[in-house]
């Protein structure tokens, strides 16, 4: 009897021991969760993050914060959220530069090792836009190389940073045809198109959300998309790939948070995030805003994540980027 007696006490100090543990996993969230997106308010990211938490929010019931930390071309709200407490109070959703980023710079924190991928919840791309005018006579992919070729050096492409998503895109691009132009960084990829309208420059990877409606509405000249086939909104443009076979820019949006996110939390959001994802009557709203649906696994987005980076810095690399870049944050 004396051995069940002391059995018996052992069981019930351990469920005493758990009891918080299991009440804290339960009464997740208890308070306010903060979703980090690391740009200024207004942009595609924190619009894409406010519609999809709003959703999460109702469905969850628990309030979501997001806070806009931009700066460093978005290091600076990813340290934030990689070195936050791992209690899923501290999450980031962030876009593709993410891998860019982690291409050209020493960041603070390390892109796969200090971060927890949860999900991939969107896909979108760019679409290569030119001068509306005569001034670069091409309605092609293979126009557009053969006049670059035969003027080296004298077409100009802007981007919104050294850095930045648009122009390792656009190095991808000269790097894989052999072409060179120059890079005119910009403060953001608004004053890069509105230059390429009045024929400052002549050459700009423009989102698929602001250059798309340019576009039709012939403010600007489309030859293609950098989606790996062609984009549903506009069948009438090709994919870059249909003239130079394996190129892709494709950019995704992700939720991910620090690293040893307990398990439960991540299932958490997953679950809760693709099933948002996969609702039908939402399908219009995510393809007027330029993305389409993933919902990937965690593991699927960190490989992902992975892959991009080593993308990227290849990219860099052969444009000589990276040696002028190292050191800055």
């Amino acid at each position: 009897m004396s051995k069940w007696c002391v059995l018996i006490a052992m069981l019930a100090a351990q469920a005493l021991l758990l009891s918080p543990a299991m009440a804290q996993k339960t009464n997740y969230p208890a308070r306010p969760v903060r979703v980090i997106v690391p740009f200024a308010p207004g942009g595609g990211t924190d619009v894409l993050a406010r519609v999809l938490m709003q959703k999460v929010a109702e469905t969850i019931n628990a309030s979501i914060v997001i806070d806009n930390r931009g700066g460093s071309g978005g290091i600076i709200g990813c340290e934030i959220a990689a070195k936050s407490s791992p209690d899923g109070y501290t999450l980031a959703f962030d876009t593709a530069s993410f891998t860019t980023r982690a291409a050209l710079y020493n960041l603070p924190f390390h892109p796969i090792n200090d971060i927890t991928a949860i999900t991939q919840a969107f896909t979108s791309g760019y679409i290569l836009v030119l001068p509306p005018g005569n001034g670069v006579p091409a309605r092609t992919v293979k126009e557009l190389i053969v006049h670059a070729a035969a003027n080296p050096g004298k077409l100009n492409y802007g981007s919104s940073g050294v850095g930045s998503f648009l122009h390792l895109g656009t190095e991808l691009f000269l790097n894989t045809t052999n072409v060179k132009m120059n890079h005119v960084p910009y403060k953001g990829a608004g004053p890069a198109l509105n230059d390429l309208m009045g024929g400052q420059i002549q050459f700009v990877l423009g989102s698929l959300t602001v250059a798309g409606p340019l576009t039709k509405a012939n403010r600007l000249r489309g030859i293609a998309v950098t989606t790996a086939k062609r984009w549903p909104e506009f069948p009438e443009l090709p994919a870059v790939s249909e003239t130079i076979p394996g190129y892709e820019a494709a950019v995704w949006y992700g939720l991910w948070g620090p690293k040893h996110l307990p398990q439960e939390i991540v299932s958490l959001w997953h679950k809760e995030v693709t099933r948002i994802l996969g609702q039908p009557e939402l399908k219009p709203r995510w393809m007027a805003e330029g993305v389409d649906t993933v919902g990937s696994a965690p593991g699927e987005f960190l490989r992902v994540i992975r892959t991009d980076i080593a993308k990227w810095t290849r990219v860099a690399d052969q444009a000589n980027l990276r040696s002028k870049s190292q050191g800055a944050n």
